[in-house]
């Protein structure tokens, strides 16, 4: 009897230090700030990962980042993950505006504030804030640059878009159009891909939500997907079915410099395109060097330094119990969203060394023929 007590204690010993040890790991596991962001794949979020490292470095909280590589199933995932590692507030910048909404549902139940980064999540009240840039300065920044070089009038406009699952697409597209709508209306452009935007080139403003509906239908025709490979193949399609005087001199509104260093590519390879001006934004570092080379016209520059600070800036004040600063709100089709915004630059190739180098954005040596 005495050698089965023994073994019975020394049982339960065993079991009690083993729920110790598993708390103990537990609490070291907690993690205060969870990141969450959409791809590996393209430099700017792993750009994003270090400068968000960066950020609450020095500060007595810690983050864990993931990725959910172009899948909001991986990103549901990663919430729950995060979720599970005790987090007390959410950083996510989504695959899917509407696809994230349960995600960070599941968040709010355990009481986690929600950021939503750079991109809106929509259709849902589980948003607390929103950190961005102004979405509708950047498109609108990109088609006053092409209103700017236009040659003449009946200047052919070819139009791409982001993914139609990104809000931030609508919002590009919507101020991009309250600027080139005019010169539409004027004949300065003439629409050259989109049926969709020539049905509605009288339409000088689009509300949203109001109007996301007939936004949509423009979108779904011009999308790339923020896709390279689909941007290089819609524009060959594009320009495989354009008559002759929808060639010569172009302009083209591409949604970003990924989608943009490919749109150009093809369209320089066309011989009767006599010359094109291209927009772009991010200001990627390859796309700099097509702008020093006049490969791409221009590049929204977007410094994700600022906006990182400010996402975990909020993170903080909301960690440390203080009240937050917003600037603005977005309707995100269920609640206003509070936000903060930040401004964006116009960079072409005669502002490039002084926007992206002398701001220590960039080295010089990073770039070939930067004068």
């Amino acid at each position: 009897m005495k050698k089965g007590f023994k073994s019975i204690a020394l049982m339960l010993v065993v079991m009690m230090f083993a729920v110790i040890v598993a708390a103990c790991n537990k609490n070291e596991s907690k993690v205060s700030v969870g990141i969450v962001l959409p791809t590996k794949d393209e430099p700017r979020w792993v750009q994003d990962e270090q400068r968000f490292k960066d950020a609450l470095s020095g500060t007595k909280y810690t983050t864990e980042i993931l990725f959910s590589q172009g899948s909001s199933a991986k990103e549901k995932e990663n919430v729950e993950t995060l979720i599970n590692k005790g987090i007390k507030v959410l950083i996510i910048c989504p695959q899917d505006g509407d696809a994230a909404a349960s995600a960070v549902e599941a968040a709010k139940k355990e009481k986690i504030k929600v950021i939503a980064y750079d991109r809106l999540i929509t259709n849902t009240d589980a948003v607390d804030y929103y950190v961005t840039f102004d979405s509708e300065a950047v498109g609108a920044a990109q088609a006053q640059y092409l209103v700017d070089h236009a040659k003449g009038s009946g200047e052919p406009l070819y139009l791409y878009a982001g993914a139609a699952s990104d809000n931030n697409a609508f919002l590009f597209f919507k101020g991009a159009w309250k600027v080139l709508q005019p010169k539409i209306a004027d004949g300065t452009f003439k629409i050259a891909n989109s049926s969709e935007a020539i049905a509605l080139k009288d339409t000088a403003n689009f509300e949203l939500p109001r109007d996301r509906d007939q936004l949509s239908k423009i979108i779904g025709q011009i999308t790339t997907n923020w896709d390279a490979n689909e941007a290089k193949n819609k524009a060959q399609t594009h320009l495989t079915a354009a008559a002759a005087d929808m060639k010569g001199d172009v302009a083209i509104l591409a949604p970003n410099d990924g989608t943009a260093r490919s749109i150009a590519d093809v369209f320089a390879s066309d011989k009767a395109i006599t010359s094109y001006v291209v927009t772009g934004q991010d200001a990627e570092k390859a796309s700099i060097q097509y702008v020093i080379e006049g490969k791409q016209s221009m590049t929204v520059f977007k410094d994700v330094r600022t906006l990182v600070k400010d996402a975990m800036g909020m993170a903080v004040s909301i960690l440390d119990g203080k009240a937050v600063a917003t600037t603005g709100e977005y309707d995100n089709q269920k609640i206003k969203v509070k936000a903060k915004q930040t401004n964006v630059i116009t960079v072409d190739k005669d502002n490039v060394k002084k926007e992206l180098v002398d701001s220590d954005y960039y080295k010089a040596d990073d770039f070939k023929g930067l004068k």
